[in-house]
């Protein structure tokens, strides 16, 4: 039996690593490629890009070990099967529900691995990148350079003319609106740093209002205050529990906590389908189990992540039990009469 558990996971590996590697790659650069667009608002360094993919892996490791486990564990038995070695097996009195004990503990230790990824690394990576984020966003607006467009003040696109020291001057504030456009001039002004905010001091100049009409209004000094968002910590379990407990109907957490619940049991509760769509008779049977677990994984993934968006904790039960009782149906159907 040692062996024959040391046979089964090695071919197991042979099949997963080279898959997992492939959609790693694949949305590694979706990722890449998105976190290159932060590019247009906020400047990093090669430096800065990695770091930020690497608060990035988290949530692919989420999607592509799941996936991946699924279909290499159907592609992994297919291959067995079309091979002849499960017959051989099976005559020695190991059934396909015997053979499952074997999968058993590695499906679950995936599952709790996924539970790990998806609530306590998950949650942290996401501070971090939102930390980094606001950083740069006052980085951004704290060190206005003159003479470039497309530098923004929160709300605000912000043109300066010249810069002295901490002075700006000659100063134009834009912001577009539906129904109207908002313009300040100013002669001068300097930003102030205070904790979570920035605040630009104006002075000499006016608010201009272009609707139908044109209002204009002088003034001699004026404050605009940008808050900062100060993302919470997350360094411990309360940390954690608490970020999670943040579960309001309006609020997505509820959703997340759905969705992450559903891909993380995914190759726990399709442990039936392993054996239903692996098992087949070469010699009277086509292999279509490359096709059957990836249309399996696909329907899945986009039903879970519907029925998610209605956010009520009884899913996290019926989904699971109905997926079970779907995967007893083809198992009796498909494997249990003939082996």
């Amino acid at each position: 039996m040692k062996r024959l558990k040391k046979y089964l996971f090695k071919t197991i590996s042979d099949t997963f690593f080279p898959l997992f590697f492939t959609l790693y790659s694949i949305t590694s650069v979706i990722l890449l490629v998105k976190i290159a667009s932060y590019t247009s608002v906020i400047t990093i360094s090669f430096l800065e890009l990695i770091y930020l993919y690497m608060l990035s892996v988290p949530q692919i490791l989420l999607y592509t070990l799941p996936i991946t486990f699924f279909i290499s564990m159907i592609l992994n038995l297919s291959k067995l099967s079309a091979e002849y070695e499960l017959i051989v097996i099976t005559s020695f009195g190991l059934s396909p529900l015997k053979l499952l004990k074997i999968f058993l503990p590695i499906s679950f230790l995936f599952s709790f691995t996924l539970f790990i990824i998806s609530f306590i690394l998950i949650p942290q990576a996401n501070y971090l990148e939102d930390k980094f984020m606001s950083q740069k966003s006052q980085d951004a607006q704290f060190n206005i350079k003159p003479s470039e467009y497309g530098q923004r003040f929160g709300p605000w696109y912000i043109y300066v003319e010249k810069k002295t020291k901490k002075l700006y001057k000659d100063i134009i504030l834009f912001k577009p609106q539906e129904d109207s456009d908002r313009f300040i001039l100013a002669k001068q002004a300097f930003i102030q740093n205070q904790d979570s905010s920035l605040s630009l001091n104006l002075f000499d100049g006016s608010v201009n209002t272009i609707t139908k009409d044109i209002n204009q209004i002088d003034f001699e000094k004026m404050i605009m205050n940008n808050h900062i968002k100060q993302s919470k910590n997350i360094s411990s379990l309360d940390d954690i529990i608490n970020y999670w407990k943040d579960n309001t109907p309006k609020s997505t957490k509820r959703r997340m906590i759905l969705q992450n619940t559903f891909i993380a049991l995914l190759p726990l509760i399709s442990i039936l389908f392993y054996v239903a769509f692996g098992y087949f008779n070469p010699r009277y049977q086509k292999n279509r189990n490359t096709i059957y677990a990836i249309s399996l994984v696909i329907f899945y993934m986009v039903i879970t992540q519907n029925i998610a968006t209605h956010r009520e904790y009884y899913l996290l039960v019926l989904v699971p039990i109905v997926w079970i009782i779907i995967s007893i149906l083809f198992y009796i159907k498909k494997t249990k009469p003939y082996y």
